[in-house]
């Protein structure tokens, strides 16, 4: 899931100085299962940055909606004319949703509720960990499941390096050295001989290092007729 946490709320305060008519809105997706902007922490947002504001003098209309997914024009259409009216939206989607609301929705200011940081799945309750960069080139089938592009703090496809001490990394002890995993998961499925071939420098033109990306499945496309554009 992508993970995201809610932006101080000085700096959405800030953000929102000019507009007296907010909506503060939530999504469904993966937001809300990091806790940090579902339909709970849309209208508990929504609550304080109305406070917050009368405290300054202010008076404003703060409420807060809550869609399934900010990414999807479908679902951004069927809200389309529920917040039509308001001066700002305050999106507490990560980023993606917060672009693809800007898109679908061109003639609205679309505000940043959310700092996105990584790619990541639970450890426990209220624990991510970072596990995938997205780099469009996936590796996994060298390393058995390990990624070394996200979990090596160097990005290293020939690990470990030299800094690595008693399986930590040396940038911290509180982060497992991704190759001593890899190696340890190797040697229990009985492929270590994996590690043996030396792998070319990576092609980071599949990642954002070559621009932003786009994906298409034909297969997965619907034609549009002229009729229907």
């Amino acid at each position: 899931m992508i993970v995201g946490d809610r932006k101080p709320l000085a700096e959405i305060a800030e953000m929102l100085q000019p507009y007296n008519k907010i909506c503060v809105l939530g999504c469904g997706a993966c937001v809300t299962v990091c806790l940090s902007g579902g339909e709970k922490e849309a209208a508990e947002t929504a609550a304080t940055l109305s406070i917050w504001r009368k405290k300054e003098g202010k008076e404003v209309e703060v409420s807060s909606e809550t869609m399934l997914r900010q990414c999807e024009y479908e679902y951004i259409d069927e809200l389309a004319e529920k917040i039509k009216g308001y001066d700002v939206i305050l999106s507490l989607a990560c980023g993606v949703g917060v672009q693809a609301m800007t898109e679908r929705l061109s003639d609205k200011v679309i505000l940043p509720g959310l700092n996105t940081q990584f790619f990541g799945y639970p450890l426990e309750q209220g624990v991510w960990t970072e596990n995938c960069l997205g780099c469009g080139d996936c590796v996994l089938d060298m390393t058995m499941g390990i990624c070394p592009i996200a979990r090596c703090s160097k990005s290293m496809l020939n690990g470990p390096c030299g800094g690595s001490q008693d399986g930590k990394c040396e940038v911290s002890e509180d982060v497992d050295c991704a190759w001593q995993l890899i190696y340890e998961r190797l040697g229990k499925l009985g492929v270590i001989d994996r590690m043996d071939p030396v792998q070319p420098p990576k092609d980071w033109s599949t990642s954002h290092h070559g621009g932003p990306r786009t994906v298409v499945r034909e297969d997965a496309r619907v034609e549009t007729t002229s009729e229907q554009a």
